[in-house]
């Protein structure tokens, strides 16, 4: 019976459908744990198809090649180097769906499978639709004399497996997740795994994937926390790595003697590193050369635009000012001096020639109706047309700039500065915005690719935020201020809460009525925005599905 393990985690990035080149992922961190001596590499949820899946799990091929991925990297443990755990949809002739599993492959054979128990259908994930649930809990996997409790994600989450695992002799658990980003993760995670690990007084290895997939962001973070439920190694977040860990049987317990002990970053950064991940991989995935912004004068486009920057270089970003008559000086000026400061491409294109010949065109039609938001809307959709142009002829993606507040009300204009095949702001509010833009002003992050010092001209953090679409205009003519506006939102979407218990906290009840108006009359814009990352509790997209004909309003229940 052996009595030390070194267990190496491997944060690597799997690409969804990419099943050739997630193979070649895993085997090259298993090559590096091998170099660093270790006996068993684990690795994260579905990572040999990339997670999630979703409908592309139900492909007879996609099974097939995930299947045939599985049995070459068995062989390769042949070899006599590490051991690995890896996940995999497995289709079954028995079963309707394929199963979410777990292998543990050694001497090259697959010398045991484990299937999820619980499939998450909240938030962000759907899986009852994709995959077929195992029947009763896991029984402990033999490797090398000691007991592994295999958990697939939820199986961690809610009192039962480990419980099982650890009543029928597992020694410690491991756990391969797909657990995406939000601001609360973090705590969620270790609450979670807390509970298991003080129920049966088992240490536990918790291994999460590090990957952009569309609407999520997972963030590595893996941890080892031991029987007390206490986190005491850390791999860091927002880095892939194979980090090794060492375990010893002392009076037949398993401890971990040694581990990753990075130090993890909440606040500002760890916010801000998510959406910056979100976008790298999002425009790297999907193979695009570079990205093409409207870049403002404003707070909105500036931060995306040190986004980019940081995500893929300055030579990889072109900024566009589209100037109007409504556009002030000082924007003229705070767009050019931010594009300097970012080192990116700049350039000016009037939009005055194209508004002038639409509103001809529409005179004949428009006679003595009066100017409002039609106008307004139209100076939006050119400008919307000139991104889409720039990206049609260069093949450059457009970066959407909205950010939550204005895409909860409604306060953006559909074929316009809607454009655009991914928004890094579409989960942040206006506040947070100007929050992470003073952080990015005082920090260069290590790792990202953006000009250390300011990026963000100080003026566009203190003018009154405006769409320039008229004369004086300011967000606040349609809106309250955002530092008001923001927190009922946040009660309205992230927490459903009912007016009057909105109105209880002493926000005034006309206002906190017009804005679940306005929430919900904008959902039809919504359903046609670009994707964006998950950084909230509850994302437009995903984890939020409202109706568009929607005739609720909650005044059902009269205030007392």
């Amino acid at each position: 019976m052996t009595e030390r393990l070194s267990i190496a985690i491997a944060q690597i990035a799997p690409v969804v459908g990419d099943v050739a080149g997630n193979v070649a992922r895993i085997r090259r961190a298993r090559a590096e744990a091998a170099a660093l001596g270790a006996d068993l590499v684990v690795y994260c949820e579905l990572c040999v198809s990339g997670y999630p899946p979703e409908d592309l799990v139900r492909k007879p091929a996609y099974q097939r090649a995930c299947r045939a991925a599985v049995e070459a990297l068995a062989a390769d443990t042949g070899d006599g180097g590490p051991a690995m755990i890896v996940g995999a949809p497995w289709k079954t002739d028995e079963a309707d769906k394929p199963y979410n599993a777990a292998f543990l492959l050694d001497g090259g054979l697959i010398a045991a499978t484990r299937c999820k128990c619980r499939l998450p259908n909240y938030g962000v994930f759907d899986e009852p639709r994709h995959f077929e649930p195992a029947v009763g809990f896991p029984q402990p996997t033999e490797f090398r004399g000691a007991k592994l409790g295999l958990m697939i994600c939820e199986d961690m989450w809610i009192e039962g497996a480990g419980e099982a695992l650890a009543a029928a002799g597992a020694d410690f658990f491991i756990v391969p997740h797909g657990s995406p980003f939000r601001k609360t993760a973090l705590a969620e995670r270790t609450a979670a795994a807390r509970a298991r690990c003080r129920a049966t007084g088992r240490p536990l290895v918790f291994v999460n994937q590090l990957a952009g997939q569309d609407e999520v962001v997972f963030e590595g973070a893996a941890f080892v926390m031991d029987a007390h439920g206490e986190v005491v190694f850390r791999a860091p977040q927002f880095e892939e790595g194979v980090f090794l860990t060492e375990w010893r049987r002392e009076a037949s317990r398993w401890i971990c003697a040694d581990g990753p002990k990075a130090r993890w970053i909440g606040g500002e950064e760890m916010v801000y590193r998510a959406v910056v991940l979100g976008a790298r991989d999002y425009i790297e995935k999907n193979r695009f050369p570079g990205v093409v912004i409207g870049l403002s004068g404003g707070v909105d486009s500036a931060l995306t635009a040190a986004i980019a920057v940081d995500a893929l270089g300055p030579e990889r970003v072109r900024c566009v000012m589209m100037p109007s008559r409504f556009t002030s000086k000082e924007s003229l000026q705070d767009a050019e001096e931010c594009a300097a400061m970012l080192g990116v491409s700049y350039e000016t294109i009037p939009i005055e020639p194209a508004v002038a010949a639409f509103e001809q065109m529409l005179a004949p039609v428009f006679r003595n109706l009066p100017r409002d938001a039609t106008e307004e809307n139209i100076q939006s959709r050119i400008r919307g047309v000139l991104l889409m142009a720039l990206s049609n002829k260069s093949g450059w993606m457009v970066l959407t700039t909205g950010n939550k507040s204005e895409m909860s009300v409604g306060y953006a204009t559909l074929y316009g500065d809607m454009n655009g095949g991914y928004n890094p702001l579409k989960d942040i509010y206006k506040t947070e915005v100007y929050a992470l833009a003073r952080w990015r002003n005082a920090r260069a992050p290590a790792g990202l690719k953006g000009p250390a010092g300011l990026v963000i001209p100080e003026r566009i953090l203190t003018k009154a935020p405006s769409a320039e679409l008229r004369a004086g205009q300011t967000d606040q003519d349609s809106l309250p201020p955002y530092d008001a506006l923001d927190p009922i939102l946040e009660r309205l979407v992230e927490k459903e809460m009912a007016v009057r218990d909105i109105v209880a906290e002493g926000y005034d009840e006309a206002t906190v009525r017009r804005i679940e108006h306005m929430l919900y009359v904008a959902e039809y814009k919504r359903r046609q925005a670009p994707p964006g990352p998950k950084v909230t509790a509850v994302n437009f997209g995903r984890d939020r599905r409202y109706p568009i004909t929607n005739g609720w309003r909650d005044r059902d229940a009269p205030l007392v």
